[in-house]
Formats: structure tokens, sequence, C-alpha cells
């Protein structure tokens, strides 16, 4: 794994839009995976701002959303779907049938699930998966437990996950108690992963994922088994790193 700590969030922001856009630019018909979440929104922002400086095209990319809260409608401004269209799709020009997303709406969710990780492989797999990190080493929504799921799959969020959502909900209650994931399984098989994490909150996620033992409670942790994975995180999150260079063979 390469280890690159940013000054702060903004750095990292710029750190991360240009690893994506330097991956665009190389391969323009990228398939490329799309985390959710606070951490991604500034890397999201300057790839807007690429994109109007002419510096990416995006006409020929595909993208994968990595998880979605099930049962919330696809125009609440909530869930995933209409976070991605905000800050990403409406900024660039991505072409909406080249636009994959999470089911989450009630239904067949089996089949839904099994239909969305066959796109995936019929797109010939995810080239740049882009990745945050909850407080509790969770990645999309694959929380910590004695196994994880290969598969697109439902889930029953952690009560620290919930807690964390819980900022853009106007309630505690009315945070979704249930998500569908991109399984473990499509990650790990994704050529490159771009890692990100900010804020002294993460600190502790990261560390147990870099030198803690590869283990499904720390999901994360699973990581240092993929062979093309970058870290970019910031001077707050970086906290409890010890001695990133000889640890993971690269730093910034």
């Amino acid at each position: 794994m390469r280890i690159v700590i940013a000054r702060d969030y903004e750095h990292l922001s710029c750190l991360g839009a240009g690893l994506v856009g330097e991956a665009i630019v190389r391969k323009p018909d990228l398939v490329l995976g799309l985390a959710t979440g606070v951490t991604p929104l500034g890397v999201y922002r300057k790839l807007g701002e690429m994109y109007e400086a002419g510096q990416v095209d995006f006409s020929r990319l595909t993208v994968f959303n990595l998880d979605e809260y099930y049962g919330l409608s696809p125009a609440d401004p909530r869930s995933y779907r209409s976070y991605l269209e905000r800050n990403l799709f409406s900024r660039v020009n991505l072409r909406p049938e080249n636009i994959h997303l999470v089911p989450g709406q009630p239904g067949n969710v089996a089949d839904a699930c099994r239909n969305y990780d066959l796109a995936i492989a019929a797109a010939g797999g995810i080239d740049l998966q882009i990745l945050g990190i909850g407080q509790n080493g969770h990645v999309g929504f694959n929380e910590p437990g004695k196994s994880l799921c290969v598969a697109t799959h439902l889930v029953d969020l952690a009560p620290q996950t919930v807690e964390a959502n819980a900022r853009s909900f106007p309630d505690h209650g009315a945070v979704p108690g249930r998500a569908v994931t991109v399984g473990m399984g499509a990650i790990m098989k994704a050529r490159r992963i771009l890692l990100l994490a900010g804020g002294r909150e993460k600190a502790a996620a990261v560390a147990g994922a870099l030198w803690g033992p590869v283990t499904t409670a720390v999901p994360a942790s699973l990581l240092q088994l993929h062979r093309h994975t970058t870290l970019i995180v910031d001077q707050a999150a970086a906290g409890l790193i010890r001695d990133c260079t000889s640890a993971a063979g690269g730093s910034g």
C-alpha cells in the first residue's frame, strides 16, 4: 500500500482528484467505482473544476456507485443517488447510460444485487475504486463481523455507522438502518484502489487498517492484501501512523 500524507483536507482533495484525473486521461473509457459520504466531496468538487477547465473528459467513463440506503426514494436528497447527482454528475459530461447505481428500492433485492454484480463484470470490472473508511473500519457499507459478503448485498448498519450518518437526517430516528452495498469481492478485484481518510476521528480506523491483523472485524484491513492501493490521508487522520515509509514503502 502506498501512503500519501496530505497537509489538510483541501490538499487531500487535490491529490485524490489528481490521481483520478490522471487515470481518466490515461484510459478515457475507465470504469470508476464511486464512494459516497463526507470524505470524497472535495475530490468530486475538484473533478468538476478539472472538467470545467477542459482538463478531463468524462464522456467515455463508466461509473458504478458503491452503496445506497435501503428504502429511500431515489429523489430523496439524502439518498446517495441524489448525492452523486448533486456533487458530480451534474458537473461533468458523464453519459446517463454509463451511470450505474446500486439498487436501494424494496422488491427483489437479491436479484437486483446479482444484476448489479453482473453489470460490473460485463463492464470488465472496476479499474479504479474510490473508497472512504468508517470509524469502525468499514468500507462501503461492509460492516465488521465474523464474515464478509463477497457480492453486492443488503446489510444491517452498525449502530456506530447510523450514529455517524445522523448528521444528514433531521433526527436520529430517521436514519435508515439498512443499506445495499457492493461486496468485498468486487472491491478487492478492482485493479486500483484509492482510499481516502480525513479527520482525527478516522485515525484509529486508519491505524487498524494498516497495521492490525487482516480480519473481517476491520473490513478495511483486507486492503493490506490488495496489490495496488493508494491511501491519501490528512494530518489529522494520520495521527496514529508510525513510520509510514518503512511500514508501507511510500509516502508523500
